[in-house]
């Protein structure tokens, strides 16, 4: 898969734990987990914008194009 999702190194750059992203962001620590391990087919805008906004951090923080 060429997109790689960089949530895990945001969330350590940030000190933020699984539970407490999926506090802030309103999402289940199961979904995040699916995203975080880059199983995930699809990410609405709504979602990646709490998370940008939860982690202080723009989306391409988050999501690379290899």
């Amino acid at each position: 898969m060429p997109i790689i999702i960089n949530l895990d190194v945001m969330m350590a750059k940030r000190k933020m734990s699984l539970n407490e992203l999926s506090d802030r962001v309103g999402i289940t620590i199961s979904n995040l987990s699916i995203l975080k391990t880059g199983k995930a087919k699809a990410i609405r805008f709504e979602t990646l914008e709490a998370i940008c906004k939860a982690l202080d951090c723009q989306p391409g923080d988050i999501l690379e194009y290899k």
